[in-house]
């Protein structure tokens, strides 16, 4: 099915080189290039693969972000949970259309709009409201305004306690998850799912002492890896770089009350 580039989208501007420069389509402005200015208003109502130049001869070529590239090009208050991640977490935390989601550590929204976009309905708890309004920028940017419908940020301290009942799950990016045993034990319900991301083994070890001493069963933590392959002609090889560690995912389920 047609679908036409819209005014406030965020799109991608590929060059020559295969860079990619985020940019919102805002109507009468001006996406500007070191070789001139490209009309956004040439662009919105144009298919996905419209190519543009510039009067330098710059040439590009206008995609929507897949949401790896949204997360990684999109305005920040703080550090997101790399794409390598994201798709984990879905998988540990089990995510589903309709599970009700207790979210902490909202930062700048990329696991929020992950979970929302695989159908969740989340409740965030963001102790910076500088960082609760990024997010819901962010997350309405890249999956509409009617994502607001289904993301309520609270700006309040997760650590004071849980006010939600009944949660399926519960998902924090907390320097302390730890403290937070103790509340997702009350606020999940039996099967519930706890997820945890933590940059330090020094972190992931005392949450499992704190589930290991809890109604939570099951804990596993996974360290996820990302390398990429070189391919061009017979040269065959694996990337010099990868993108190696970035955090630890520890993930329980709650078989007691």
């Amino acid at each position: 099915m047609s679908r036409p580039f819209e005014a406030e989208e965020s799109v991608l501007f590929v060059d020559s080189k295969g860079r990619r420069n985020l940019v919102t389509l805002k109507p009468g402005r001006e996406y500007h290039t070191h070789t001139g200015p490209i009309a956004l208003d040439s662009i919105i109502g144009s298919e996905e693969g419209i190519r543009a130049e510039t009067a330098g001869g710059a040439k590009y070529i206008v995609f929507r972000p897949t949401l790896a590239e949204y997360v990684l090009k999109m305005k920040r208050e703080a550090q997101v949970i790399y794409p390598k991640d994201l798709g984990p977490i879905l998988m540990l935390a089990d995510i589903f259309p309709g599970a009700r989601v207790l979210e902490s550590g909202v930062g700048s929204g990329a696991l929020s709009m992950t979970m929302l976009r695989a159908g969740a309905d989340i409740v965030g708890y963001e102790i910076r409201e500088d960082f609760a309004k990024r997010a819901i920028e962010n997350v309405t940017s890249f999956l509409g305004s009617a994502a607001e419908e289904r993301f309520r940020v609270q700006v309040r301290d997760i650590y004071e306690g849980i006010d939600e009942v009944g949660l399926d799950r519960v998902v924090l990016d907390l320097p302390e998850p730890w403290r937070v045993v103790p509340h997702a034990q009350k606020a999940l319900r039996l099967g519930g799912i706890f997820v945890s991301y933590l940059p330090s083994i020094m972190q992931v070890s005392q949450l499992r002492e704190a589930l290991a001493n809890s109604p939570f069963e099951m804990a596993s933590t996974v360290e996820v890896l990302n390398r990429g392959w070189h391919v061009e002609g017979r040269a065959v090889r694996p990337d010099h770089r990868m993108v190696g560690h970035t955090g630890f995912l520890t993930h329980a389920r709650l078989l007691e009350a």
